[in-house]
């Protein structure tokens, strides 16, 4: 009877849900509805029967202490009786003692206030001998012990004095890339012969066969002293292009060496030198 009645509520739910999402709730919860109302049932009687035996659980675990002592009518008197409070032990702190302070003979080292109403030559008792610095005058305490503390000396070794010389930082190499600037130098770079020598093999070598001007043309040569004796980084500034070339083209033609620029501490550096040209050419 009990498959037919739910043969007959599965047919129920198909024709109800036909053409119906049934991964929707409803549908699952009528065909589950008898498994859930079985299971329902049992979770509730077992809570009922749990509520029912507690007390008598609880009663069986409390002590059972039987008074001896008869009673009018000849029974014993059985009395439950429950367990004591165990309470902790109470603790008692004592408070700390002050400790009196050592009577020994002391004198007021503090000095006196200053105020307008000071009195001069004030009587005042002499202080003990055997009396220590205190904050209260006690010349009846008992004598302070002596200190009898010998501070230990260090022997002294002696031997051999060393002298022993600084250490010598060395000094950083000249930087061979570096121009040197002319609060740098110790001495200038010079041309073997002199300048002069210079000045007259720089006119005897321009060619100025190509110039027609009335007026002097001058420029203005610069070259780097290198720290071998040789020259480089030659250049012009003057006015004048052609002339400029021509005296670029004149200072590389020279024969001759240079004695490099020094530092102030004596060492060749590289450093610049400039020398100035003006000539004038007749028609």
């Amino acid at each position: 009877m009990k498959h037919q009645n739910q043969n007959q509520e599965f047919r129920f739910n198909e024709v109800l849900f036909e053409h119906r999402n049934k991964e929707y709730g409803a549908y699952v919860l009528r065909n589950e509805s008898d498994r859930i109302l079985t299971k329902a049932l049992f979770i509730g009687a077992s809570l009922v029967a749990a509520v029912s035996i507690t007390p008598f659980v609880i009663s069986a675990f409390k002590t059972d202490v039987v008074d001896h002592r008869p009673h009018d009518d000849g029974r014993r008197i059985i009395k439950i009786v429950e367990p004591p409070e165990i309470k902790p032990p109470v603790k008692i702190i004592k408070p700390v003692q002050p400790v009196a302070p050592p009577d020994v003979k002391t004198y007021n080292s503090i000095p006196p206030t200053p105020s307008r109403d000071a009195q001069d030559n004030v009587k005042k008792d002499p202080v003990p001998d055997d009396a220590v610095a205190g904050l209260v005058n006690n010349f009846k305490g008992d004598v302070v012990a002596p200190n009898t503390h010998v501070p230990t000396t260090i022997p002294v070794v002696t031997g051999p004095v060393v002298n022993t010389a600084p250490p010598t930082i060395p000094e950083p190499a000249v930087d061979k890339n570096k121009i040197a600037e002319p609060g740098e130098l110790g001495s200038e770079a010079s041309f073997t012969g002199g300048i002069d020598a210079f000045r007259n093999k720089v006119m005897n070598s321009f060619d100025g066969s190509g110039f027609e001007s009335d007026d002097v043309m001058k420029t203005t040569i610069t070259f780097i002293v290198e720290m071998d004796g040789t020259i480089s980084g030659i250049k012009a500034n003057g006015a004048n292009a052609d002339f400029n070339n021509e005296a670029i083209r004149t200072i590389r033609s020279i024969k001759g060496k240079w004695t490099p620029a020094k530092n102030k501490k004596g060492e060749f550096v590289r450093s610049y030198f400039k020398f100035p040209i003006s000539m004038k050419f007749e028609n």
